[in-house]
């Protein structure tokens, strides 16, 4: 299930990212290493989040996932291991909420990419997902909340 789509323009914002390229059966084993690797980083480095972790994709995902994850920061993480400093740049999107377990962001973004394209919105090939409510907060998937955002070009 997903909430009514809305057009939001974001701010920049500071993050630590690790940047991926992983075949579409190895993302649930790379995801999660991953994104315990960012906040061990920043926690060394004394940086509190500053936002719940997203991952942000640099195209459609197809036999392989080519994708960054990441934390938004407070201060510029200084670069360790596979942790790079970058910045979420400021952008006009499209977004909407999934509501649900993970298993089910394949149909969401597939419903969400459908409005998108009825509203004749020009979109980016990027996505950016921000995992608002999950695992971390209860069992129940049905809780879970991710946010879908596509970048408008226009």
């Amino acid at each position: 299930m997903t909430d009514a789509p809305q057009i939001v323009q974001l701010a920049a914002r500071q993050v630590a990212v690790i940047r991926m390229l992983v075949p579409r059966e190895q993302i649930q084993n790379e995801m999660g290493p991953a994104v315990q690797e960012l906040y061990a980083a920043i926690a060394a480095q004394g940086i509190p989040p500053a936002g719940p972790w997203f991952t942000h994709h640099f195209r459609r995902p197809s036999d392989t996932f080519d994708f960054e994850a990441g934390v938004p920061v407070g201060s510029q993480v200084t670069p360790v291991g596979r942790i790079q400093a970058a910045v979420w740049p400021a952008m006009k999107v499209a977004r909407t909420v999934y509501s649900g377990g993970y298993e089910g962001l394949g149909a969401a973004w597939g419903e969400f990419i459908k409005w998108t394209e009825a509203q004749k919105l020009k979109t980016s090939p990027e996505l950016w997902e921000v995992y608002t409510i999950g695992p971390e907060s209860g069992a129940d998937a049905a809780q879970w909340r991710t946010e879908l955002n596509l970048p408008l070009t226009d």
